[in-house]
């Protein structure tokens, strides 16, 4: 019998985290403070090429570890 494995982007999801962009720096970090700014929290995720579509995938290819994944969620009390 073959377990089913839950994909981290859907564990995410479950924990109320919704999936904005994948950047890399410069722009990680101000997107990251702004939405801090905004009163949400920010969770970054390493790259995973598998989520991307083929035509994005050959420059993220380049440096994956550069890059991350930005997902937010509102603050919980």
């Amino acid at each position: 019998m073959v377990k089913f494995m839950k994909s981290r982007k859907a564990e995410l999801k479950q924990e109320g985290w919704e999936k904005r962009t994948t950047i890399g720096e410069p722009k990680l970090s101000e997107i990251v403070a702004e939405y801090r700014s905004l009163g949400f929290e920010v969770w970054l995720e390493p790259l995973n090429l598998d989520e991307l579509d083929q035509k994005c995938q050959k420059c993220y290819r380049l440096n994956p570890d550069k890059f991350r994944t930005v997902y937010i969620r509102k603050k919980r009390c």
